[in-house]
């Protein structure tokens, strides 16, 4: 990796962790809107530094957003949380030419691998009173969450990104840029 990939890759770090970590009111939870997560479709654009920032982003995101909300460190989230981004933006990278594809199944993987663990540290949602399990309704509120932060608001931010007049600009600082 040169000096440009491993600077990108800690600047989406950085602003991820922060991101979560400032917004963590709505970012933690079993009903959240990560807000971090609108960075996941610039996999899309930037590849493996968005990859990787996004990973190491959550990792920190989680381990310090996890000591303000909750007074503690969760290593399954720390860790599993982390792989969920890393598939997430895998998925988003890997899909770049159909960019709203990508950012849907991204949604899905975060909401049910992520929803799959985090019932258990963490009291599900209640819809409606609906009688379902437990980790099926955390599923479910994570998918949705994703969907709003991934597939509408990072898929918009994508877009916009993706404009040739801001395009030019990125790759004349010798950043590749894939699509």
């Amino acid at each position: 990796m040169d000096v440009k990939t491993i600077s990108l890759s800690a600047m989406f770090a950085s602003v991820y962790s922060a991101l979560v970590v400032f917004l963590a009111p709505i970012s933690l939870g079993a009903i959240q809107l990560r807000i971090a997560d609108c960075l996941l479709p610039l996999s899309a654009l930037f590849g493996w530094p968005m990859i990787i920032g996004a990973t190491l982003g959550c990792s920190v995101g989680n381990a310090v957003g996890g000591i303000v909300a909750f007074g503690s460190l969760n290593f399954t989230d720390i860790a599993i949380g982390s792989l969920a981004n890393f598939l997430a933006t895998l998925v988003i990278f890997k899909l770049r030419k159909k960019k709203i594809l990508g950012c849907i199944f991204a949604s899905i993987i975060i909401g049910v691998i992520v929803g799959g663990y985090l019932w258990i540290f963490i009291p599900a949602p209640d819809f409606f009173s609906l009688a379902l399990q437990p980790w099926i309704l955390m599923i479910i509120s994570l998918t949705l969450s994703s969907l709003i932060a991934i597939a509408v608001l990072g898929y918009m931010l994508l877009l916009a990104l993706c404009q040739p007049r801001l395009i030019e600009p990125i790759k004349s600082y010798g950043l590749k840029v894939y699509l």
